[in-house]
């Protein structure tokens, strides 16, 4: 398991709807990707969510547009003349995330674009494993695409990193912010998702994903673990959430109770 890695070549322009900044970048290859910096917001921690979430996904079958590293040269948007995208650009040199570019794709409305049981149920599931609290009616991060369902954007998952403490702790929390997924109404088979997607992830795979995370972005100064112990930090978190699956299962279920 491993990302491809290429250089990033032309800057096209800023996706301002995005907290972060992130922009419609060119590389190397000749494609265009969303870029997701480590200058912007969380920085790096950022960089792992959404990696992590994004194979994750994958992985339980679902469509996530490719990920790709991303090298940035300290001359790369030189000439841009927004101060903010310049200052943006300096932080982060260095290895950052791409996400191949979807052209023509939109915005996933569930209220118009209508999406099945077992579906919203799986979306329901991954992002509560994942604590992804960034797939909201406002903002659903989920895109129609040759006539596709595709999943993006899991920067704001794996929350406890923000607050690094207790891991195993955080690993058992129920994830009372699935309230407010955008497709719980519809999630009317939690259970059988978690039955079904359990089968399709093992620790092992996990382990692979977790793996693929750059030294680099695990350089922080709020802790004094190297990145092998960050790596198996966060290895723990996810095994351990799966394990004990029936904790987040239980609380979407009732959540979902609770609206109907």
């Amino acid at each position: 398991m491993e990302l491809r890695q290429q250089s990033l070549t032309r800057y096209i322009t800023p996706l301002r709807e995005g907290g972060s900044l992130p922009a419609l970048a060119e590389a190397d290859d000749g494609f265009e990707y969303v870029v997701k910096f480590r200058g912007a917001g969380h920085g790096k921690k950022a960089l792992i969510s959404e990696l992590i979430g994004g194979e994750i996904a994958r992985a339980l079958g679902f469509r996530v547009p490719e990920l790709v590293f991303l090298d940035l040269d300290e001359n790369f948007g030189r000439t841009e003349g927004d101060e903010e995208v310049q200052d943006l650009l300096k932080a982060s040199t260095g290895l950052n995330l791409g996400l191949h570019y979807l052209s023509g794709a939109f915005t996933v409305d569930p209220y118009v674009n209508e999406i099945d049981d077992d579906t919203a149920s799986r979306i329901v599931w991954l992002d509560a494993f994942i604590t992804n609290v960034d797939r909201t009616v406002r903002n659903t991060n989920m895109l129609r695409w040759n006539r596709e369902l595709w999943l993006i954007d899991h920067g704001a998952a794996l929350y406890f990193h923000h607050a690094w403490g207790d891991v195993a702790q955080a690993a058992l929390t129920p994830f009372a912010y699935i309230r407010d997924h955008a497709l719980l109404p519809r999630a009317s088979m939690i259970a059988e998702a978690d039955k079904a997607l359990r089968q399709r992830i093992t620790p092992r795979t996990l382990q692979k994903i977790v793996g693929l995370i750059p030294d680099e972005w695990l350089d922080w100064d709020d802790t004094t673990l190297s990145p092998a112990e960050l790596r198996e930090a966060y290895a723990m978190f996810l095994t351990t959430r799966l394990a004990n699956s029936n904790i987040f299962v239980k609380e979407a279920i009732n959540a979902r109770q609770r609206l109907i």
